[in-house]
């Protein structure tokens, strides 16, 4: 059995590495188109946001979850399976893993590059509104939390404790291949938050709560009510 403190600090490094990779993926691209050397592309960036989440999952799934994302952690607390105090805690140590990471790409990338992506903060596409968006992160969301209990929280499964991590991580990277080039392809507060901080970018934030959190419950409810075995 693993400490609180234990279970923060594996939650902060695994939101950490979501950010940093991630959002490093998008200056990296920034710095490769204004170098002329083409670029990652969304496929690129996409897979610097799920294969981090796949290999930190896969590293510290045992000791807290594996959560590394706010809405993850609402679905488990609207099912009972995480008290308030223990959310909340799961919520701060998110927190302060995507902030810590977004200011230290703030630190190491030169400023007019993370200047021009705003540090990777996700954006809404032009002509989106914001109930679309929320309606968009939402569903990325949801899927996300849906596959999350699917893998790693129903013991009848037969990825359970197999290919959880991978799984999810897949998950992030096909969700960022449809809704990046709408919303940014967040599905995360956490990941949202540290940037739009970092870069003081809070345009249409409130999207990168409202939608996920919302896909998060609603996922995690289903899930436990319609699939998982009651004992």
């Amino acid at each position: 059995m693993y400490s609180k403190p234990q279970k923060m600090l594996a939650e902060f490094f695994g939101t950490f590495s979501l950010v940093f990779f991630g959002c490093g993926a998008v200056c990296a691209d920034q710095f490769l188109q204004a170098s002329g050397q083409g670029g990652l592309g969304l496929l690129g960036i996409a897979l610097g946001f799920g294969l981090p989440i796949a290999i930190m999952v896969s590293a510290l799934g045992h000791i807290s979850g594996g959560h590394f994302n706010p809405a993850i952690s609402i679905g488990f607390w609207v099912t009972r399976k995480a008290t308030t105090f223990d959310t909340l805690l799961y919520w701060i140590a998110q927190l302060a893993g995507g902030t810590a990471a977004a200011y230290t790409l703030r630190a190491i990338v030169p400023e007019p590059i993370w200047r021009a992506v705003h540090l990777g903060a996700p954006a809404l596409a032009p002509g989106m509104t914001r109930a679309t968006g929320m309606l968009v992160e939402g569903l990325m969301a949801f899927f996300l939390t849906f596959v999350v209990f699917a893998t790693a929280v129903d013991t009848d499964s037969a990825a359970y404790g197999k290919v959880f991590g991978f799984a999810i991580g897949l998950t992030i990277t096909i969700n960022i291949l449809v809704g990046g080039p709408l919303t940014g392809g967040s599905m995360n507060p956490a990941r949202a938050f540290g940037p739009a901080l970092a870069s003081h970018d809070w345009l249409n934030h409130g999207v990168y709560w409202v939608g996920p959190l919302a896909g998060g419950v609603l996922a995690g409810w289903i899930y436990d009510t319609a699939f998982l075995r009651k004992t």
